[in-house]
Parts: structure tokens; C-alpha cells; sequence
């Protein structure tokens, strides 16, 4: 849906455009003027067309913006089952930690997180704390891809409860 809204202003441009296109453009709506203050029967000047352009414009430009704010707060963690969850104080700081200094390179569906570099967390299914904990202490499998020692002890230990609990699920 939130595709349409964002589509739907340039369709309407587009349109208006070869609506705009077909009638002529601007140089039959000037001859059409002239005729028409000479003949003097006014011919208007378009106000009414202007304003509502203008009026379109501006509506689209807040409208549109509005709507794709509106939708992101799906995306921000709160679009997973167990992004819900009740968690421990352990988890939540893991959950926080790893939003932190994980989220950017590693996906993992629990925190919504779309990483693109690291591995998808979920994709490597269930995982231990002392795996995770390894990984984060020696920097991912040792291929200099993560730095190592990323986190200090309590937090390491917090981000692998955290990852070991929600990954792969």
C-alpha cells in the first residue's frame, strides 16, 4: 500500500502533463486568450487553474512525506512477533546493544534489523550464547570482516543472550 501512495503523485503529474501536452500547450492557450480579449469576452487569466495547481502541489508535498513517516513506525522494531516479547533486563539490554553496534552489518527479523554485510543471523538458525560470544570476542569467524572486541565483557554477554535467544526463530 505504502508503494501506491508514493506512486500515485507521479501518475498524476504524469497525466496532468500529457493532458497539458495534448491541449496545446501554452502557445494554443495564448493564441486562445488573445481571440478572446479581442473579441472581448475575457478569456480569464487561469487563476482558478493556477491555484489549484498550486494547491495540489502543496498537498502532495505534505501528503506524501506524512504518509511514508506514518508507515515507518512498523519498521522500527515493532513489525516481528518477537519484537513484542516481554524481556529480561539482559535481553533488552542485548536488544539495545545489538541495535547499536550490530543492526548496521547483521540482519536479524527480532530487532528489524537489514543489515548488509555481516551474516543474517537469522539464516544461521539457532546459535549459542558461547558461539555468539566467540564471535563478537574474535571478530565474526576470524576473516577480519568484524572487528574484534567490539564490545566489553558485560555487554558481549548481553548482545549474545539477546542473539541466541530471538535468532532464528
Amino acid at each position: 500500500m505504502s508503494w501506491l501512495v508514493f506512486l500515485a503523485p507521479f501518475v498524476v503529474i504524469g497525466a496532468l502533463t500529457v493532458v497539458f501536452a495534448f491541449s496545446g500547450g501554452t502557445r494554443r492557450r495564448g493564441r486562445r486568450l488573445r481571440r478572446a480579449r479581442a473579441s472581448g469576452t475575457g478569456g480569464g487569466t487561469g487563476t482558478a487553474l493556477k491555484v489549484g495547481v498550486t494547491v495540489l502541489a502543496l498537498g502532495l508535498g505534505l501528503a506524501v512525506p506524512a504518509a511514508v513517516i506514518a508507515s515507518r513506525s512498523a519498521g522500527l522494531g515493532r513489525s516481528s512477533e518477537l519484537a513484542d516479547q516481554d524481556l529480561s533486563p539482559q535481553l533488552r539490554d542485548g536488544k539495545v546493544l545489538f541495535g547499536q553496534n550490530c543492526a548496521s552489518c547483521h540482519s536479524l527479523a527480532a530487532s528489524n534489523a537489514r543489515g548488509a554485510t555481516g551474516p543474517d543471523l537469522d539464516q544461521l538458525g539457532r546459535v549459542s550464547e558461547e558461539r555468539v560470544l566467540n564471535a563478537i570476542k574474535n571478530g565474526g569467524t576470524g576473516d577480519l570482516r568484524m572487528p574484534a572486541g567490539l564490545l566489553e565483557e558485560e555487554q558481549a554477554k548481553a548482545v549474545s543472550a539477546y542473539v541466541s535467544a530471538v535468532a532464528g526463530r
